[in-house]
């Protein structure tokens, strides 16, 4: 039986968006400066950014940042290398995508992550209802794009339960100005469900989440290696990255040294973070959006309007005319060969931008075979024998399901 895990409320209080994120990044800064040894790398590159950035109706286009995953506390002490004064904004802060089977175990904890601005995701190796189609990640998406976006998202799939009619998808027609300031608007437009059972705020609803930050650690999963090599890039980043109406802002980062604070071989007490570390977080250059994604994003566009002018042509989902909403895929949009060597492309683009950075911290090459999806199903059937569990695998590494 599906429990409900929704957050107490719906709607958004500012100050208890601001208390989370803002006592959380003190923290986070706290610990990773008053107890450890930590040093940033191309900072000052990033916090200009974000200022650029501040003025939400002044926005063109999403922010992701996309990293390296060592540890079960990567996010959020790795935003303690903000100064202070960025994290009391939520309005610039980042959005993450949080393991619903982890951070939404009840609807206390759903509440502080959904105020923290983490996204409910379920993992397939727990959860019916996982997936790369799952609704939040339209979420996702539409906060990377020009919202504010109408719900009810796009019902789950991979279940039982009956298909979804995606004509009732989102459109972006409703103008809510800001989630927390209006808490009374209408609930059947300002939320979504990830299992048919459960009530979640929907962020893109408003216009003060357009061209929002999300951070995406599109391993996956923590991978603790000695060479510091990294796993396959799964395909969310790419869904991202291709449907997003304006292709957002991509910025790598390289993180070292959360591995030691939180080492799956740690023993008891394993929920204490170990202090006393060399940490490094390391932000890459903005990638050019057009040289770096402009010639993927025109081949899904092609295959976009090819697929609606397919459907109109054969008459089906006649509501909608054929029209394509943003985060909301086709079954040929999802599952073609196209689309599908598409989205393994872009993943392999963006692991490039990373492993450039880790190159420039001065690592060994890592095994070409680490980024193949071959390495990636052989090393999934061998940890999935103890889900959820930190396991070693045979190459000497540590990985956990996060």
């Amino acid at each position: 039986m599906v429990e409900d895990h929704s957050p107490y409320y719906t709607g958004h209080s500012r100050l208890a968006s601001s208390l989370v994120i803002g006592v959380s990044g003190f923290l986070c800064r706290a610990f990773l400066y008053a107890l450890n040894r930590t040093e940033t790398h191309g900072l000052d590159r990033f916090l200009r950014l974000l200022d650029e950035r501040e003025n939400v109706e002044g926005r063109t286009r999403g922010l992701i940042t996309v990293g390296n995953h060592t540890s079960v506390l990567d996010d959020p002490i790795m935003w303690g290398v903000l100064p202070f004064r960025y994290q009391w904004n939520p309005d610039n802060i980042r959005w993450t995508l949080g393991s619903y089977d982890i951070t939404f175990q009840n609807r206390p904890m759903s509440t502080f992550f959904s105020v923290g601005q983490a996204l409910p995701t379920h993992r397939n190796q727990h959860s019916p209802f996982g997936g790369l189609f799952q609704p939040t990640i339209t979420q996702a998406i539409r906060l990377l794009s020009c919202g504010p976006f109408k719900s009810p998202n796009p019902l789950p799939v991979n279940t039982k339960s009956p298909a979804p009619n995606s004509d009732s998808s989102a459109t972006s027609t409703l103008d809510i100005p800001d989630p927390f300031t209006h808490p009374t608007a209408a609930p059947s437009q300002t939320t979504y469900t990830t299992n048919f059972v459960d009530l979640f705020p929907a962020p893109a609803a408003y216009t003060s989440r357009r061209h929002a930050w999300v951070h995406i650690f599109p391993e996956g999963r923590i991978h603790q290696h000695l060479n510091k090599d990294m796993l396959y890039f799964k395909w969310g980043i790419s869904r991202l990255i291709l449907e997003a109406d304006t292709c957002p802002d991509v910025v790598p980062i390289w993180i070292e040294g959360f591995d030691q604070v939180m080492n799956e071989s740690r023993t008891f007490p394993r929920w204490l973070p170990r202090a006393g570390k060399d940490i490094s977080v390391t932000f890459g250059a903005k990638a050019d959006a057009e040289a770096t994604f402009g010639d993927v994003r025109n081949r899904w566009k092609k295959l976009v309007q090819e697929d609606s002018r397919q459907r109109l042509k054969a008459q089906e989902s006649l509501q909608n005319h054929g029209r394509h909403d943003v985060g909301v895929l086709s079954e040929g949009l999802k599952y073609g060969r196209e689309a599908v060597e598409l989205r393994k492309e872009t993943a392999l683009i963006v692991r490039k931008l990373v492993l450039e950075l880790r190159k420039q911290k001065g690592l060994p090459d890592e095994n070409p075979a680490a980024g193949l999806v071959e390495t990636y199903k052989e090393g999934r059937r061998e940890a999935d024998a103890k889900v959820g569990q930190p396991q070693k695998m045979k190459d000497g590494s540590w990985v956990r399901d996060d």
